[in-house]
């Protein structure tokens, strides 16, 4: 057995049999690299290591400075690699299967308002082709509530611009439509407008670089942080737009079921986290606008109170 690598074998399993897409094969691969590393200091092999000893890794991870959520993933990795290997006949006993997590810290995703999301999406130059580009992707994925990897590998053919829709694979190859406003489906076509005058492209990719390659996740980002520093906007990411098109969803009456399909959550509960930051809204709204969210209390003495 120490001759075949199990965890290479789980990933591919993954790959093959389940599905994921790259950014989670390799995120599978950093966190199980954690745990081969822990087995290889304690002189144990990784398959055969006991609750014990991955309490132990816990412990080590929390250590290391690792925020909760990110020691749960790594948790949640682990378990389906015990539970490949139990499956696989590797091991008799899943060592993993009712591992303590750390508590995670109630989360609320970032997201900017609907002004701040003007304001970003002003900044690039739409009198080049690059901002041309740029403004598109930035419009889209706001549209549309893309994840930056679902961006950059979108196809030409994804798009129906007649009937505003677009198709993308999401986590585990996922394929889902999502309708697009009038404003993203406008600024597609002056994209690719410019795009058809350069007949010697024949490039399946919806966004390409300068130099006629497919656009990268890291050029998404990248121009993203660029933009948002212009606009004077703090800890935007790829990210934040998304959060932003659920946010601005459900503040506007959207139900959780709708922009659950169109994030391409698997569970509901995922697309609940909004729901706590239109509640927020809400609240806010009303201590602002209710002429009595804020009076004083004044109890008035009665005869019977006395």
């Amino acid at each position: 057995m120490k001759n075949r690598d199990l965890t290479k074998e789980f990933l591919s399993y993954l790959q093959v049999e389940r599905g994921l897409a790259k950014n989670s094969l390799a995120s599978y691969k950093r966190d199980l690299a954690k745990l081969k590393k822990f087995a290889e200091d304690q002189n144990l092999d990784v398959v055969h290591l006991s609750r014990k000893d991955l309490r132990g890794f816990i412990a080590e991870l929390s250590k290391s400075g690792l925020s909760p959520s990110s020691v749960g993933r790594i948790i949640s990795a682990v378990r389906g690699f015990y539970k490949f290997l139990l499956l696989d006949g590797h091991i008799k006993k899943h060592p993993a299967e009712d591992l303590d997590t750390p508590a995670k810290g109630f989360y609320l995703p970032k997201f900017m308002t609907e002004d701040e999301v003007e304001k970003l999406l002003s900044k690039p130059d739409v009198t080049q082709e690059i901002g041309l580009r740029d403004r598109a992707i930035l419009e889209l994925m706001y549209a549309a509530g893309l994840r930056v990897s679902e961006a950059a590998d979108l196809q030409i053919n994804d798009i129906d611009v007649d009937s505003g829709i677009l198709t993308c694979k999401g986590k585990g190859n996922k394929q889902r439509k999502v309708p697009l406003g009038r404003s993203a489906v406008e600024w597609l076509k002056s994209y690719l407008a410019k795009r058809k005058k350069k007949e010697h492209i024949e490039m399946r990719n919806l966004f390409v670089t300068s130099l006629n390659r497919p656009i990268t996740r890291q050029t998404i980002f990248s121009f993203i942080k660029e933009y948002a520093e212009k606009a004077g906007l703090e800890d935007v990411s790829p990210h934040t737009l998304r959060h932003s098109f659920a946010t601005h969803l459900l503040q506007r009456g959207a139900d959780s079921r709708s922009v659950q399909a169109m994030l391409g959550h698997a569970d509901i509960s995922t697309t609940q986290i909004y729901t706590h930051i239109t509640d927020n809204h809400l609240r806010k709204t009303y201590e602002r606008f209710h002429p009595r969210a804020k009076a004083k209390f004044e109890f008035q003495k009665t005869e019977d109170n006395e």
